[in-house]
């Protein structure tokens, strides 16, 4: 029969092998918070083009365990209401909630630099496994968390309670913060957003910290760490890759219908001096995102297997379209904005200043904008000013 206790022992052990798990009062915390008792009542493991619901009463108690404390992120919710006690067989649908691997949960708290006494705004409260880590660093008192979805809220708010934390756990729009009980001194998001919202650097204290995940896409966004100044404005640098489930807020909805007829009338087409395919690279793809914050990128293929790809401004209302031909591609962009020339100065630019990774983006958050900078390259910068 398997240990719980010793099965938390086992992935403090493995966290601490992976380098991410540095801190003795962390470690503490991960030996004793039952990761099981927050992914009731289930989840859904990948099968490739489905998921298969996996419940702790369905499943022997060792499978379960082995399950709760692998170092995987696991799904709880489909499609923002389906969890794995709904279901008999596997489905398709789309991830909404899941309880982060376990790496990337220490990781983010090891980088909030918590000391006793902090007061901490977590944004995103998932399963309530990382609030209760923070909580048994820190005391229940000092640890809010914010959840959108009410059906995930009251599953969180239950687990925690069941393992002993009454903390602060609220129901509502996670990008507003939660001022009532500001100020705080770290604030932790566990969804992306495409611009740090300037509510939580409001109600951040002078010196307090803020974590979150900057992006739109799945892949290709950065991990910011912002530190607040007595001036109302934060500054940091992006410290690391990220990705997380987009805020639901700013959720972005695919494009779709016929592309050929959204791109059929374009203002120019020309040589692309950079391939298309460099986005579907980590760095390429942030970068992207600084120089285009509204574009999206969408694959397809002609009939005869040949790759398209899409880029698509909904807001702008511009696209630019790729040909392939044999190694070289042709780009067709349409609308208001050259998509493609401002993302494609981007990575000119980059790949000539040695293709600096994305710990070298630096950041500063005002009330009015967003600076993002590489070094002292006018190229490298990239303002994106709010309202």
């Amino acid at each position: 029969m398997t240990d719980p206790a010793s099965e938390r022992r086992r992935l403090a052990a493995v966290l601490t092998d992976m380098g991410v798990l540095t801190s003795p009062w962390l470690r503490r915390a991960v030996e004793a918070v039952p990761r099981e008792e927050f992914l009731h009542p289930g989840v859904f493991l990948d099968e490739g083009r489905t998921w298969r619901p996996v419940t702790a009463l369905g499943t022997a108690s060792d499978e379960w365990l082995k399950t709760a404390y692998s170092v995987d992120t696991l799904t709880t919710q489909l499609d923002g209401h389906l969890t794995a006690d709904q279901l008999c067989g596997s489905v398709a649908g789309v991830p909404t909630s899941s309880s982060t691997d376990p790496a990337t949960v220490v990781s983010m708290i090891e980088a909030l630099d918590l000391t006793a006494g902090h007061r901490v705004l977590e944004i995103g409260t998932g399963t309530g496994f990382s609030t209760a880590l923070m909580c048994h660093c820190l005391g229940e008192d000092n640890v809010t968390t914010v959840e959108v979805d009410p059906q995930v809220a009251a599953r969180a708010d239950a687990a925690l309670e069941s393992v002993g934390y009454s903390t602060w756990t609220v129901t509502g729009d996670g990008l507003l913060g939660h001022p009532r009980r500001a100020p705080y001194d770290r604030v932790l998001a566990t969804c992306a957003v495409r611009r740090i919202p300037y509510t939580w650097i409001r109600q951040t204290r002078p010196g307090g910290i803020v974590l979150t995940t900057v992006g739109s896409w799945p892949w290709g966004a950065g991990l910011a760490k912002v530190t607040v100044g007595e001036n109302g404005t934060a500054e940091g640098a992006v410290i690391g890759r990220s990705s997380f489930m987009q805020a639901r807020a700013q959720a972005v909805t695919p494009v779709a219908g016929d592309l050929s007829a959204r791109t059929a009338y374009a203002d120019s087409e020309r040589a692309a001096l950079v391939s298309p395919l460099v986005l579907e690279e980590w760095m390429p793809a942030f970068l992207a995102q600084l120089a285009a914050p509204g574009a999206q990128l969408v694959r397809a293929s002609r009939g005869d297997g040949s790759p398209l790809r899409y880029l698509f401004d909904p807001e702008r209302e511009s696209f630019a379209e790729f040909i392939a031909d044999g190694d070289s591609w042709t780009v067709r962009q349409g609308g208001p904005v050259a998509l493609w020339d401002d993302i494609e100065r981007s990575l000119v630019a980059w790949r000539d200043a040695g293709a600096p990774g994305i710990e070298t983006v630096r950041l500063r958050v005002t009330g009015g904008s967003h600076l993002y900078e590489i070094g002292r390259s006018p190229s490298l910068r990239w303002e994106h000013r709010l309202g």
